[in-house]
């Protein structure tokens, strides 16, 4: 098949170089470089570098995807199917009318739950046990059209963002190439979502990192693993914020919700509102990630201090 594949960051590559081995990219759409690092020198995005890499001679980075110009160009591709996956930018109607079988997407969670920007962090920060891939065909709404296929992931409790991404993405690109297939032998029975049962997953922030120590350990647990390594949970520590990288429950600790309860040799000791969590790796402001008990070998963290 010709496609048009749309993607942005390093979860839609895995997607894109799936396409590239078994169908026809005729373009790939992406958003525009940005300045990164001190020098602030623009940066290709991880598609479009890896358009490159492999001759894709085609590479469009529109300001704006309601551009006249960028929707003349993808007229002009008689494209079969545009593929979407994490692109950045949501689809006019025009857009999506344009290829022969419609726009398909890639999302990071099982429809209708965890609609949205952050599907993948929301499932681990809200303790979900399993999450997945759908396959689905766009519309105008949030995430919300007609699905093509799933693809089911498990949950561990100590999998990090980082970790349920890069599976997530690997899953992501085997499920859209089995949906093309599907496609193609015009076997595809869409099933309508049930806009009832739908859940969101709105865009992370800074903000939402900040622990609030009157949470559960479960729930603290939880919001660490959910947005490791980015932007990472944090807490203050007189008046300087410290981000939280790994932490696990503990119990046997009395003491103030927030108060560092127990400096042990692994790490510190926080009070939560039903047990405790340990600090095990850290980052100080200005510092590197590491392990607290390496930190606390050069720094002292003080017993009896309320995290806010």
């Amino acid at each position: 098949m010709k496609v048009v594949f749309m993607g942005t960051p390093d979860f839609a590559v895995p997607t894109l170089e799936a396409l590239i081995k078994n169908h026809e990219v005729v373009a790939v759409v992406s958003q525009m470089d940005k300045p990164k690092g001190r020098g602030k020198k623009l940066m290709p995005t991880p598609v479009k570098e890896f358009a490159l890499n492999n001759g894709i001679e085609n590479i469009y980075q529109p300001k704006s995807i309601k551009e006249d110009e960028i929707i003349e160009k993808l007229k002009s591709l008689d494209a079969d199917v545009f593929v979407v996956v994490a692109y950045g930018q949501i689809l006019s109607q025009e857009v999506l009318d344009i290829p022969k079988y419609g726009c398909i997407n890639v999302h990071g969670s099982l429809l209708p739950k965890y609609r949205g920007a952050a599907p993948i962090q929301w499932s681990i920060i809200n303790g979900e046990e399993k999450t997945g891939v759908t396959i689905m065909y766009m519309e105008k709404g949030l995430d919300s059209g007609d699905m093509i296929l799933k693809r089911e992931i498990e949950i561990s409790s100590s999998m990090t963002y980082k970790e349920l991404h890069d599976e997530m993405s690997l899953v992501g690109a085997k499920a859209l190439i089995d949906a093309l297939d599907m496609l193609e032998k015009q076997e595809v029975k869409p099933e309508k979502q049930n806009h009832d049962l739908a859940t969101y997953a709105p865009m992370i922030t800074k903000e939402t990192g900040h622990i609030n120590w009157n949470n559960t350990s479960k729930d603290i647990v939880n919001l660490v693993r959910g947005i490791n390594p980015s932007p990472m949970a944090y807490t203050i520590y007189k008046n300087e914020p410290i981000k939280i990288c790994v932490c696990e429950e503990v119990e046997g600790y009395d003491g103030q919700i927030g108060e560092i309860v127990a400096i042990e040799k692994r790490g510190f000791v926080v009070k939560t509102k039903d047990s405790a969590v340990i600090i095990t790796q850290m980052q100080a402001k200005g510092g590197k990630k590491m392990k607290t008990e390496d930190y606390l070998r050069g720094h002292t963290i003080d017993k009896g201090i309320i995290l806010c």
